[in-house]
């Protein structure tokens, strides 16, 4: 089943920090997670992992890297949902 959603404003922050970490800040990220808490699932969570990914990053941990392919994987959720 393919449901024909579009550009995602919440998916494309996700992506912009996954791509370049410096260009997006942590207040951008924090934003995306309180917009994307109304949207659908795969947003919600690609936004809240990428927030958590940059948090932890910032510790250099394996929970950043974790939080990391969290997001990852719901970013491809997304694109699969929207084929």
């Amino acid at each position: 089943m393919s449901v024909n959603v579009g550009m995602n404003k919440h998916i494309e922050v996700v992506k912009k920090w996954l791509a370049d970490k410096e260009s997006v800040t942590r207040e951008e990220l924090d934003a995306n997670v309180e917009s994307a808490s109304a949207a659908n699932a795969a947003d919600a969570y690609a936004a809240s992992a990428a927030a958590y990914a940059a948090t932890a990053g910032n510790a250099a941990s394996a929970a950043a890297a974790w939080c990391e392919e969290r997001a990852k994987y719901w970013v491809e959720q997304y694109e699969e949902l929207a084929k």
